[in-house]
């Protein structure tokens, strides 16, 4: 080791560096995850239709729901069977990440479905709902990955 070059010792670290981060890439939750989670998500737009006051409950019980189980998921940061890492390399911040992302969701839920209830729509809760499902089920991996880099977590 006495005999390193800078540069070497530099590409050493670039390429530590490197494979420290697509190993923090793989840090998420698992696919059939974001689809349980799309599937309740239109059982809450139905359920928000046929009874208001039992979609409310519903929908807090959902969210207390899915912040154990995310947490717990998350806790130990494996998207997959192949995956546990540490806290340092998978970010802190990511269960908050996972927290401000739901309620993102719904607060675009909401805004879609007073958007369509002013048009006139029928059943708007239901295809707000549909919406932000197909959102959640086709692109929640992709879109906690970017808000992940955005946080820097």
């Amino acid at each position: 080791m006495t005999n390193t070059a800078p540069e070497q010792a530099r590409a050493a670290l670039d390429a530590v560096d490197r494979a420290q981060r697509l190993v923090a890439d793989e840090v998420g939750l698992p696919r059939g995850y974001w689809w349980a989670m799309a599937a309740g998500w239109l059982g809450l737009g139905v359920l928000g239709n046929v009874s208001p006051w039992l979609g409310g409950t519903a929908a807090a019980a959902f969210g207390a729901g899915h912040g154990i189980v995310a947490s717990r998921l998350l806790a130990g940061r494996r998207r997959t069977d192949r995956l546990r890492v540490g806290a340092a390399v998978a970010g802190r911040r990511t269960p908050l990440v996972v927290v401000g992302m739901l309620f993102g969701l719904v607060v675009i839920t909401i805004l879609a479905a007073f958007a369509l209830h002013a048009d006139g729509a029928d059943h708007a809760s239901i295809w707000a709902g549909a919406l932000i499902a197909a959102v959640i089920g086709f692109g929640g991996p992709e879109i906690l990955s970017v808000l992940r880099r955005w946080a820097r977590a």
